[in-house]
C-alpha cells in the first residue's frame, strides 16, 4: 500500500516541474495554430495547461486572437454545432418531438447570443 501513495507523490511532483516557459512569439503562434483546428479560446487555454504552459503568463488568449482576427465567440459557436447536432438527428428521427422541442430552444439561445454579441 505505501508504494502507490509514494508513486501518486512522485507524478504529481512530476506535474508540477513540466511547466515550460515559452516566448511571446512562440505562445502566439502555438495558439493561432490551435485556433486553425477550429478550437475556442476556451478549449485553447485548456490544452495549453495540460502541456504545462500556463496562459496568464503571456496575456488572454482572446486577446491575441482579436488581434489576428481569429477570435469566435465560444458560447455562439457552441450553440451553432448542438444545432446543427440536432438538426442532423431531425433529419433522421421526424417523429421525434422531444428533439424537435430542443431544436427550437437552441435556436432561440442561438438567436439571443448573435443579439447580444451583435454577430452575424
Amino acid at each position: 500500500m505505501p508504494k502507490r501513495k509514494e508513486e501518486k507523490k512522485e507524478k504529481e511532483t512530476e506535474k508540477k516541474t513540466e511547466k515550460r516557459k515559452l516566448s511571446e512569439k512562440d505562445f502566439e503562434d502555438r495558439v493561432l495554430t490551435m485556433a486553425e483546428k477550429g478550437m475556442t479560446s476556451e478549449k485553447i487555454g485548456e490544452a495549453l495547461r495540460r502541456e504545462g504552459i500556463h496562459p496568464m503568463e503571456h496575456g488572454k488568449i482572446s486577446r491575441i486572437l482579436k488581434k489576428r482576427g481569429a477570435y469566435v465567440i465560444p458560447d455562439v459557436k457552441n450553440a451553432e454545432e448542438k444545432l446543427a447536432r440536432i438538426e442532423a438527428h431531425r433529419g433522421k428521427n421526424m417523429q421525434d418531438k422531444r428533439a424537435m422541442r430542443e431544436r427550437e430552444r437552441i435556436f432561440s439561445l442561438l438567436r439571443k447570443q448573435k443579439g447580444y454579441h451583435k454577430t452575424a
